[in-house]
């Protein structure tokens, strides 16, 4: 559906989102890179886990909250960076609530 115009720009960048490696180019943004490698669900809304992805990708809106470092933060406004953890936030509250199992 989204795919990155061919300019040859940009060095070729990789992270992982919620488990998944990502490829992006210099200089994309989170959303940019994610939406081009197929991924339109970025989280779950908290109270009735409905699907939401980039809406309006000029930071408006709030759809694309991705966890990055402990952080939530807007996916359309935060460049890819080498090596980056980025998780949706329904998926680290299940790997959370994992993890406590694993203790107890």
């Amino acid at each position: 559906m989204f795919k990155h115009i061919d300019t040859n720009s940009g060095a070729e960048l990789r992270f992982v989102f919620d488990g998944q490696q990502i490829s992006a180019r210099d200089g994309d943004t989170v959303a940019a890179a994610l939406l081009a490698a197929g991924v339109v669900v970025f989280r779950q809304t908290p109270n009735k886990s409905v699907d939401r992805g980039p809406f309006c990708l000029m930071g408006a809106c709030y759809d694309c909250l991705v966890m990055i470092d402990d952080q939530m933060v807007q996916a359309c406004q935060t460049q890819v960076q080498q090596g980056m953890k980025v998780a949706s936030p329904s998926a680290v509250g299940r790997f959370a609530t994992a993890a406590q199992e694993d203790i107890v």
